[in-house]
């Protein structure tokens, strides 16, 4: 359900699920942090790009994992999450479609982002119980500014392609189906450039950011368990569920 293409010194990774909007499990986040290990491990790639298959970007977190029991270890997610954060490479992301929940907030540790003018984004995380992931409690005022944070976390407004752009979540705004292609073209153009340095600039980009989001990350992580467990987000999913099967 994931594919990992790597050539022209690039590494491309496909959320391929398209009969549930590439909803994503807990096995597709470890095959995903394997992918990014794997770049991480090539010294000729200079570029990894993050797409969906089937007109979506991904649907977000598969809701029936969030009915299984969680440890106080990192979840699948949260470790992917981790890794994408921690990549000194440049990541780029297609988003065609629909971009909900980890969709979004992991946009947030990308480098590069072509949103297609039919893209529709939503972080519905209180609407669903639940509390902020994958360090948006931290960047998302930072990147799109508190106003802009306030509507999409707090009151879990959808919002589209060019408000993100012109929020500074979304590097431009592609045509509709053309998110990949100016993806990869933006890779050609990394592709150029020499690899070290190339490395060691985004490593200094994101180095004074890398611990106070890993505080972010452990906080979300305990917060969003307990969250999950509450009365509020067990209705919701089972309001949720329950339209599935209609």
């Amino acid at each position: 359900m994931i594919k990992t293409t790597h050539s022209d010194k690039r590494y491309e990774v496909l959320i391929d699920r398209p009969q549930q909007r590439n909803a994503i499990n807990a096995a597709m986040y470890t095959e995903m942090k394997a992918a990014l290990l794997a770049a991480a491990a090539d010294p000729e790639c200079r570029a990894v790009i993050l797409s969906g298959a089937g007109g979506h970007f991904t649907a977000g977190n598969d809701l029936k994992d969030f009915q299984a029991p969680r440890d106080e270890n990192d979840s699948p997610a949260l470790a992917f999450l981790r890794t994408l954060a921690d990549l000194d490479i440049p990541v780029i992301a297609a988003v065609e479609g629909q971009a909900v929940g980890i969709g979004v907030t992991l946009l947030q540790h990308c480098d590069f982002v072509y949103a297609s003018e039919t893209a529709r984004l939503r972080m519905p995380f209180v609407a669903l119980g639940l509390c902020p992931e994958g360090g948006s409690s931290l960047l998302m005022a930072q990147i799109a500014g508190s106003r802009n944070a306030a509507r999409w976390l707090l009151a879990a407004e959808p919002f589209d392609a060019r408000q993100a752009c012109e929020a500074g979540l979304v590097t431009a705004v592609s045509a509709a189906g053309q998110a990949l292609a100016d993806a990869r073209a933006q890779a050609d153009t990394l592709a150029k450039l020499p690899v070290a340095a190339l490395r060691l600039t985004k490593h200094m980009l994101k180095q004074a950011q890398r611990e106070p989001l890993a505080r972010a990350f452990d906080n979300e992580r305990d917060n969003f368990r307990a969250r999950l467990q509450s009365a509020e987000a067990q209705d919701a999913f089972r309001r949720f569920f329950a339209r599935e099967k209609g």
